[in-house]
């Protein structure tokens, strides 16, 4: 038993002699590939324009004495007249967050801005002169005029293409859930484009929000009045009229109230520091890789030449 252990232990020994004897004669081929990995990090990481991000940080602006407490004080009156007049303001910050990211309305948002060539042909920022930098195959600065392809396509982007890009590369939104504030972050090749339009896109979803429950509450207000002619009893007509005056007055709080939905904390500012890349970690990473990807190619030539010397004997 015991002449098998030590027997064990000599193999092992041996093939870990030949391990590291194997990885010392190819050393230098490790070391190039390591240093050719190395070389192509650093000319990536060169070549990646700076990302600069800006943050604003919302909270819910609705209170128990605003729109929503108006809603909430006369629901039982409402439902008399067969009207609902929704949730509470958990619900209105909830909606107004996946309508900031739905694709109707940053298709609007890029439109209603002009955001499509920064976002599509643009390919630098000149920090001298505060200007875009642009793509000139797809897009023409002069003329202000998108190119075509050899097929006669124009590189215009499409509605898809915009919200897609717009998603992937430059928003982001994410939600404490111990304050329930909002953190919504953009990345851009511009610190200043990337201020504006975090603060553009704040200030665009109050004012969504805000038309669509004026535009609501105008409805039921038409509604209500409609119903007021059409019934004689006393009861009921002072119920259309408290309805009535409730409706009024959301719609006078709402256009008095800018910041509808979402109230700004800290606002955004144009970052003096880059937030990507970050060309120290992809050149150690690329180090990382070429020099396991040497050992490895060094192992294999060595079994290969060990199974063409076993198949010649």
């Amino acid at each position: 038993m015991e002449l098998e252990q030590q027997s064990q232990y000599a193999d092992d020994e041996i093939d870990l002699r030949q391990l590291f004897a194997t990885l010392w004669a190819g050393k230098w081929l490790v070391l190039a590939i390591t240093i050719l990995f190395a070389a192509g990090g650093v000319a990536f990481a060169l070549m990646k324009p700076d990302i600069y991000q800006a943050s604003v940080l919302v909270a819910p602006a609705n209170d128990e004495g605003g729109v929503q407490g108006l809603s909430g004080q006369l629901g039982g009156l409402a439902s008399l007249a067969g009207i609902n007049l929704g949730g509470g303001g958990s619900n209105q910050t909830v909606i107004a967050k996946e309508v900031l990211q739905s694709r109707a309305f940053l298709t609007d948002f890029i439109r209603r801005h002009k955001l499509a060539v920064p976002l599509k042909a643009a390919n630098g920022w000149n920090k001298e002169k505060q200007q875009w930098q642009y793509n000139r195959e797809t897009y023409n600065p002069e003329t202000k005029e998108w190119l075509t392809d050899d097929k006669g396509k124009s590189f215009a982007p499409t509605n898809w293409d915009l919200v897609k890009t717009f998603k992937g590369s430059h928003l982001s939104v994410s939600e404490s859930k111990d304050t329930g504030m909002l953190t919504i972050s953009i990345k851009n090749l511009s610190p200043k484009a990337a201020r504006d339009w975090a603060t553009l896109l704040v200030a665009d979803i109050n004012e969504h929000m805000r038309k669509e429950d004026v535009g609501t509450s105008e409805a039921r207000i038409a509604y209500l009045e409609g119903k007021l002619e059409e019934t004689s009893i006393a009861g009921m007509q002072q119920v259309f009229y408290q309805l009535i005056e409730s409706e009024t007055r959301t719609v006078m709080l709402a256009n008095a109230q800018p910041e509808y939905v979402f109230k700004t904390v800290d606002p955004a500012v144009a970052p003096q520091e880059k937030s990507e890349p970050k060309r120290a970690l992809i050149v150690v990473l690329a180090v990382m890789l070429g020099g396991m990807l040497g050992i490895f190619f060094v192992f294999v030539r060595a079994f290969i030449k060990t199974d063409k010397a076993e198949e010649k004997l």
